[in-house]
């Protein structure tokens, strides 16, 4: 499942190539056909981000409001085209699916996201597209299509997509944690949210009730950065903790964000070399201290890193940087 980094570079995206345009918004599967309805021909005014969750704020000639709210889930994954006014990511989804891909520089008729995973790279692109003629024909089931004058985007899988009104979407983001990536929403929020919790930090950061945007790899990521041990109960992390481990979450997220990777290495830990001796890079060689790093040297310490099952997902951790207690 993308986490909230990727979430809010599409809300960047979607600011930069639709906000202010009147959108053509189909459903060229069928099963959105009624929602799709609702807000096609109306104007995008915004795309904002709260953890996983996208809006996407549309104005009707009438003055009405309506949100496109869209949670990717596991495998969905929007992706985009067009003229050369049209600049940004070719495709952004579900880690499991394809990930992100390279920008894109030059017009551009992607395939199913499922197979147009290949960066694209000047030797990919040049010479080689034709002139923008509008959207290519839907390639696999696409619940939502996103026509402006300039350019397309296509949304596939997601688990939940639905067209609410203002207060709705409100209430969403109201029950959500605070978001790392959102200013002015923490760390107070955060930490009166699990102090007092007996459960273990690991699944606090995976509730995004406590806190919205965290995955598996910031949750394992940020306890290492910090040396807190992830089976430490919410109601014994310290408020000075408590407020480095929000400050350090909300650095590497942002992070995030910029690079449209995750990296959370420092430059002194990072392996010079790959095994077979040549220049290793920094991602994803050297993009994490633990995560799907079990059974493999702590970066640091030189500890086995482990890995064990909490909630029905991987947990990464190395014991001698993380001690418990």
């Amino acid at each position: 499942m993308p986490e909230g980094h990727s979430i809010h570079r599409l809300a960047r995206q979607f600011s930069d190539v639709f906000a202010g345009e009147r959108l053509r918004v189909s459903s060229p599967q069928g099963r959105f056909a009624a929602g799709a309805r609702l807000i096609d021909g109306a104007t995008l005014t915004a795309a904002r981000a709260h953890g996983k969750h996208l809006f996407l704020d549309f104005e009707q000639d009438t003055g009405t409001a309506l949100v496109l709210r869209v949670h990717l889930g596991l495998y969905g994954a929007w992706s985009f085209g067009g003229d050369e006014t049209f600049r940004g990511a070719s495709s952004i989804g579900a880690p499991r699916r394809m990930g992100e891909t390279d920008t894109f520089d030059a017009p551009s008729a992607p395939a199913d996201t499922a197979a147009d995973t290949a960066p694209h790279t000047p030797e990919h692109d040049a010479g080689a597209a034709p002139a923008y003629a509008g959207p290519p024909a839907p390639v696999g089931q696409v619940r939502v299509r996103l026509v402006s004058a300039h350019g397309w985007a296509d949304l596939r899988g997601p688990s939940a997509c639905e067209v609410i009104t203002p207060p709705e979407a409100a209430a969403v983001v109201a029950r959500l944690g605070p978001d790392p990536l959102v200013p002015g929403t923490g760390p107070e929020e955060f930490l009166r949210r699990v102090s007092g919790r007996g459960v273990a930090l690991g699944q606090l950061l995976m509730d995004q009730n406590v806190l919205a945007g965290v995955g598996n790899i910031y949750r394992a990521e940020s306890l290492f950065r910090q040396g807190i041990d992830p089976y430490l109960p919410g109601r014994a992390l310290g408020r000075e903790a408590g407020s480095a481990l929000w400050q350090d979450l909300v650095a590497l997220m942002n992070d995030g964000v910029r690079d449209g990777k995750i990296i959370t290495t420092r430059p002194e830990h990072r392996s010079s070399k790959d095994e077979r001796g040549h220049a290793a890079p920094v991602w994803p060689d050297n993009a994490y201290y633990v995560y799907q790093r079990d059974g493999m040297d702590c970066r640091v310490c030189g500890s086995t890193v482990r890995l064990a099952e909490m909630q029905a997902r991987k947990l990464f951790w190395c014991p001698g940087c993380q001690l418990a207690g």
